[in-house]
């Protein structure tokens, strides 16, 4: 308590000031109009600057909130997407439509090695199992390849074992997506016919050969191509959507229909 009386004794010169030149500057604002709009002014112009800034700090604690939100939102939408018929007609009816659709988050990701793999937060608790394929708002990632309870590995796009299903937006002209090692930007589009018509800058999209991926998917851009003159098949360089360095928020895909094609074709091959 003796310290406060101290520290009010010392500076009780400049207290008294503050005190005097706040007393004048209400009495001069009651005594004159125009330094009362002024006044007001500025203290609304405050007032709104505070609340802004109160605002700003409420909206970030709130982002992963939202950002939950609008995941589960898409992933909804995407089932829908992924189950509207032939007429577009939406399969509402959850035992009818024929993928699932799962959201997860990456924990580990990789993506400068020949083999990369990624690392996701469900597993088998939560219905995930091998071969099931994950995508992202922008286009497919790669492939589930072993689950535990409550975490799952993918195989990436980025992986040189990695051979997916891919054809050229609007036509039927399909063929395998590799890669090459090289870049992680950039995937090998292999076995598309020299007869074909290709412009740089063609959009690349799952085909309708997979069991795992819906058709249609975006994967990427054509961003070059050339034709071995001894062969028959353009290599094409495809540029990705996904940034593989930079991603998080996923979709998990689940074809109800997958076990019966496999058993299918594996019957009708050892025919």
């Amino acid at each position: 308590m003796q310290r406060i009386i101290n520290f009010i004794l010392s500076y009780r010169t400049a207290f008294l000031y503050s005190f005097l030149a706040l007393i004048s500057l209400i009495i001069t604002v009651r005594s004159h109009s125009y330094h009362q709009s002024k006044f007001f002014n500025s203290s609304k112009w405050l007032t709104g600057k505070i609340y802004g800034a109160a605002a700003d700090v409420s909206s970030y604690f709130s982002l992963q909130e939202e950002n939950d939100r609008l995941v589960k939102e898409n992933e909804r939408l995407r089932r829908i997407l992924f189950n509207a018929n032939e007429e577009n007609k939406v399969q509402l009816d959850t035992a009818s439509i024929d993928f699932e659709v799962t959201e997860a988050r990456i924990v580990k990701n990789s993506f400068a090695s020949p083999r990369n793999y990624l690392t996701i937060n469900k597993g088998s608790n939560h219905g995930l199992e091998q071969d099931m394929g994950v995508i992202t708002t922008r286009g497919i990632l790669g492939i589930v390849e072993n689950t535990s309870s409550n975490f799952s590995t993918v195989q990436s796009l980025l992986n040189t074992k990695s051979n997916i299903n891919a054809k050229i937006k609007n036509t039927n002209y399909f063929g395998s997506l590799v890669w090459d090692a090289r870049d992680y930007t950039i995937v090998q589009l292999v076995d598309i016919p020299r007869l074909v018509p290709l412009v740089v800058g063609d959009t690349i999209v799952t085909g309708a050969m997979s069991s795992i991926f819906p058709e249609n998917i975006p994967i990427g851009v054509i961003k070059k191509y050339d034709l071995n003159a001894s062969k028959s098949f353009y290599n094409i360089d495809v540029e990705l959507f996904n940034d593989m360095a930079n991603v998080k928020n996923i979709y998990i895909i689940r074809n109800r229909n997958k076990s019966e094609i496999r058993e299918l074709e594996a019957l009708t091959t050892d025919e």
